[in-house]
C-alpha cells in the first residue's frame, strides 16, 4: 500500500489538488448553479436557454492561449503570476454577479458570466500548462487522479452545496461565499514554486504557428489526434443520455441526485485515483489498453440494468434489487472512466512540449470537447432507432476505432529531429533559431 500510495506523497501534488479546485469552482457558478438562480427569480425559460452561451469561453480558449505563452508579469513568473492574476479577477467577478439580479438586468448577468467564464477559461489554460510542467512524468497519472479529485470536490461545492445554501439563505450571500473559496487557488499559486526550464517563444507570431508546426511535424501526428478524439467516445456516447435512460426506466430524480451525482462522483475520483497510482506501474502503453477497455465494457452495465429492471432476468436469482443494480451500473462506469480520464489526462500531458504547454494542451482540450459537444449529438436519434440496449452496446463498440489505433502507439515515439528535419527543413531552421531545446518528450512504450 505503501509503494501504491507513494506517487502521491509530494507537495507538488498538494498543489496541483488546490488548482484543481479553484479551476472547478467557476463552471457551476455560470452554469447550472445561475440556471438554478434564475428559475427561482422566474426568468423566462427561453432566456435560461440562451445563457448556455455564457460557458463558449471554454471551447474556445486555444485562440488566446498562445498570448499566455508568449507573455506574463513577471512577480511570480511565467505560470503562477497568470494564475494569481486570473483568481484574483474571479474574486471580483464572482462577487460582482453577486450584486446583479437576474430577473431584472439579464444581459448585465449575462455580460459578467461570459466575463468570469473567460477568466475560468484563462485559469484552466495557465494551470494545465503548470501541472504539465511542474510533474514529473512518472506523476502524471497521479496528478491527473488528484487534479480531478480537486475539481470535481470544487464542482459539488459551487453546485450542490451552493443550492442547498440557496434555502438558507439569500443567492447574494452565496455567490459571495463562493467568490472567497478561490482563496484556496490563491492559496495554492503563492505557496507553489515556478516550474523552471521551459522558456517562453520570442513573440506572439511563434507562439501561435511553432506549438502548431512543432507537433504536426511529429511521426503519426495526424493519428495521435484521431486518436484523442475517439478513445473515450464510447464513454461519451453511453453518459450523453444517462439521466434521460435512468428516468425512462423508473427511477426518481431523488435516485438520481443520491446515485448517479452523489455516488457515482465519488465513484469517479476513486477511479482517477486508482488510474493515476497504477500508471507508473504500468506504464503509458498498457494504462491506455487496460482502462480503454475497461471503459468501453463496463457500459454494457447499463444494458444489464435495464433487464434487471423490466425483464426480472440476469439479476442473480432476485438478490439484487433494481437499486443496487443502478448503484452497481453507475459505481461500474464511474470509476472505469475515472481510471481512462487519469490516463488520457497523463497522455495529453506528455504530448505537450513544455515550451508550448500552455497553447498545446489547450489545442489538445478543444479536440477532446469536439468529441463531447459533436460526436454525441446525433445519439438521441440513435436511441430513438435501435432501442436502449443496443444502444449501450453500440456504446461500448465505440472503444474499438480507438484501440486499434492504439496498434500504432510504437510509431508516434519521437525518434529525434532526424526523422522530420527532411520534410520540414524550415522549421527545423525556425525551432533552432528560437533554440528550442527538444521537439517534444518521447512517448514512452512501457
Amino acid at each position: 500500500m505503501k509503494s501504491f500510495l507513494h506517487v502521491f506523497a509530494s507537495f507538488r501534488m498538494f498543489s496541483v489538488l488546490l488548482f484543481g479546485f479553484s479551476c472547478g469552482i467557476p463552471l457551476a457558478l455560470v452554469k447550472s448553479t445561475l440556471q438554478a438562480w434564475m428559475a427561482a427569480e422566474k426568468v423566462d425559460i427561453t432566456t435560461i436557454g440562451l445563457f448556455s452561451l455564457v460557458s463558449f469561453p471554454y471551447s474556445w480558449k486555444f485562440i488566446w492561449a498562445p498570448f499566455l505563452d508568449r507573455y506574463f508579469p513577471k512577480a511570480l513568473g511565467r505560470r503562477r503570476s497568470w494564475m494569481l492574476v486570473f483568481q484574483v479577477l474571479l474574486v471580483f467577478g464572482i462577487a460582482a454577479m453577486a450584486f446583479v439580479q437576474p430577473a431584472q438586468s439579464p444581459l448585465v448577468m449575462a455580460a459578467i458570466a461570459t466575463t468570469v467564464a473567460f477568466f475560468s477559461a484563462s485559469q484552466d489554460i495557465v494551470v494545465d500548462a503548470f501541472r504539465t510542467e511542474a510533474l514529473t512524468r512518472d506523476e502524471y497519472g497521479a496528478g491527473s487522479g488528484v487534479y480531478v479529485m480537486g475539481y470535481r470536490i470544487a464542482m459539488l461545492t459551487s453546485g450542490a452545496l451552493a443550492l442547498f445554501m440557496a434555502d438558507h439563505m439569500s443567492w447574494q450571500s452565496v455567490y459571495l461565499v463562493m467568490a472567497a473559496t478561490m482563496g484556496v487557488g490563491i492559496l495554492g499559486t503563492l505557496t507553489a514554486k515556478e516550474p523552471e526550464g521551459a522558456k517562453p517563444p520570442k513573440s506572439l507570431k511563434d507562439a501561435v504557428v511553432l506549438p502548431l508546426l512543432e507537433f504536426v511535424a511529429r511521426p503519426g501526428a495526424f493519428e495521435v489526434l484521431a486518436f484523442i478524439t475517439l478513445y473515450k467516445l464510447d464513454v461519451a456516447m453511453a453518459m450523453a443520455l444517462n439521466t434521460a435512460f435512468v428516468l425512462e426506466i423508473g427511477f426518481s430524480k431523488t435516485d438520481i441526485a443520491a446515485v448517479t451525482k452523489g455516488f457515482g462522483l465519488i465513484a469517479t475520483i476513486v477511479g482517477t485515483l486508482v488510474g493515476g497510482a497504477l500508471m507508473p506501474k504500468l506504464g503509458m502503453r498498457k494504462s491506455l489498453w487496460i482502462f480503454g477497455i475497461l471503459q468501453g465494457v463496463t457500459s454494457l452495465l447499463f444494458c444489464w440494468l435495464e433487464i434487471v429492471v423490466h425483464q426480472g432476468g440476469m439479476n442473480l436469482g432476485g438478490l439484487i434489487s433494481n437499486y443496487s443494480a443502478l448503484v452497481i451500473s453507475i459505481a461500474g462506469e464511474n470509476l472505469t472512466g475515472g481510471m481512462g480520464t487519469a490516463v488520457y489526462a497523463a497522455f495529453f500531458m506528455s504530448l505537450c512540449n513544455k515550451n508550448y504547454t500552455a497553447t498545446q494542451y489547450a489545442l489538445l482540450t478543444s479536440l477532446m470537447a469536439f468529441t463531447r459537444d459533436v460526436m454525441t449529438a446525433p445519439s438521441g436519434y440513435l436511441q430513438k432507432a435501435v432501442g436502449w440496449q443496443n444502444y449501450f452496446v453500440i456504446s461500448a463498440l465505440l472503444m474499438i476505432p480507438g484501440l486499434l489505433l492504439l496498434l500504432r502507439y510504437s510509431q508516434w515515439r519521437l525518434e529525434g529531429e532526424a526523422n522530420w528535419v527532411a520534410k520540414f527543413p524550415k522549421l527545423h531552421n525556425i525551432l533552432a533559431a528560437n533554440r528550442v531545446p527538444q521537439t517534444a518528450a518521447p512517448v514512452t512504450s512501457a
